[in-house]
């Protein structure tokens, strides 16, 4: 497995560092937090009855950042657990929240569950509730970007049981006979909901099912967010050069609840969560950048400040923000709308309407 820092973050020995310059080390780590509070303060409304449903990425916060070598006009297919990924490219905290809401503000207008980001703007695809239907997207989406003579890549993001579906086995069949410029990360964070890891598969690494699509396999410390960053680099320089995909197994652990409906009490031991929480990655890549100078303790605190205050702030808007416009239902189908539904859409703007508890 390919590690740079140890579990208390200093850099193993005969690790070779990424060339990353020190802004961009410490402006991860600034990303990192925002995650985390994020989730902290999400989790906390959706339990207020404030979010109808929410997922956190505690412990996981480092497998986000294998976007980190992209170009702004390659494209990023996540699974619903890759937030700082969202974050690093470019989306904003208010976007973030009022896709929560799904208000007026909402980027896609209501029309998804919470959870469910989607930038067009950034070349992020949505997130989908079904597993794996990204995969074969991803595929798709780097093939044709082959066929078009550009040199962008594809990113795409799933989960280990991920690969129990059709969908990875048709996606990685077809990126490793075409040779289609995808990086897949998959992010074993040992349970599948309910379905621990050894339940999921009988091979002995997620990894080595690269072998069969004849693709490199690499299993990278998930929580170690510099090795997390070179393999990504790899996986990136190799796609674009035309030399195919790479399939990335992201060695992790999902410290919370799958989502805000999921209770992991019943299914798993107690002691799991507060062992791994031993190698958090935030702990680590914190100490690391101590060891570089780079950080401390009052720089902590006005980045927490600020990430807080920033979301308060936020927050209270979305408050305020009412729900779409009802005539939205009829937008972003057709170019131009058919006769039949304009008739329909005039009828609904004509009855009577029922205040929203988002209206004061």
């Amino acid at each position: 497995m390919r590690r740079v820092l140890s579990d208390d973050g200093t850099v193993l020995p005969g690790a070779k560092v990424p060339d990353i310059s020190d802004d961009d080390l410490v402006a991860l780590f600034d990303s990192m937090l925002l995650v985390r509070v994020m989730d902290e303060r999400m989790m906390r409304l959706q339990r207020q009855g404030r979010l109808g449903f929410y997922m956190t990425s505690i412990g996981e916060e480092a497998t986000h950042y294998a976007v980190y070598p992209l170009r702004p006009t390659d494209w990023v297919f996540p699974s619903y657990r890759e937030q700082g990924a969202f974050f690093w490219r470019g989306y904003s905290i208010q976007n973030y929240i009022d896709q929560l809401y799904g208000n007026a503000n909402d980027p896609v207008k209501g029309r998804q569950m919470p959870v469910h980001h989607s930038a067009r703007w950034l070349n992020i695809v949505s997130i989908s509730s079904p597993v794996g239907t990204q995969i074969p997207q991803a595929v798709g989406a780097g093939w044709a970007a082959r066929i078009a003579g550009k040199d962008d890549v594809s990113m795409v993001f799933f989960g280990e049981g991920t690969s129990s579906t059709g969908e990875f086995h048709v996606g990685m069949n077809f990126a490793g006979v075409s040779k289609a410029p995808v990086v897949f990360v998959c992010r074993n964070n040992g349970w599948a909901i309910s379905t621990s890891r050894e339940k999921q598969t009988a091979a002995k690494t997620f990894a080595s099912k690269a072998v069969g699509y004849g693709m490199p396999g690499i299993r990278v410390d998930g929580n170690d967010i510099l090795a997390v960053i070179q393999v990504a680099q790899e996986a990136v320089d190799r796609a674009r050069a035309g030399d195919g995909p790479t399939l990335i197994e992201a060695c992790t652990y999902r410290r919370g609840a799958h989502s805000s409906s999921d209770d992991p009490s019943v299914y798993r031991d107690a002691r799991e969560p507060e062992e791994w929480a031993r190698r958090d990655p935030v702990n680590r890549f914190r100490n690391y950048l101590k060891e570089r100078g780079l950080w401390t303790e009052q720089a902590e605190r006005d980045i927490l400040d600020k990430h807080n205050e920033a979301i308060a702030k936020v927050q209270r808007e979305s408050d305020r923000t009412g729900p779409p416009p009802l005539e939205s239902l009829f937008e972003d189908v057709y170019e131009t709308i058919p006769w039949h539904l304009r008739e329909q859409r005039d009828w609904l703007l004509s009855q009577p309407r029922v205040k929203s508890p988002h209206q004061h």
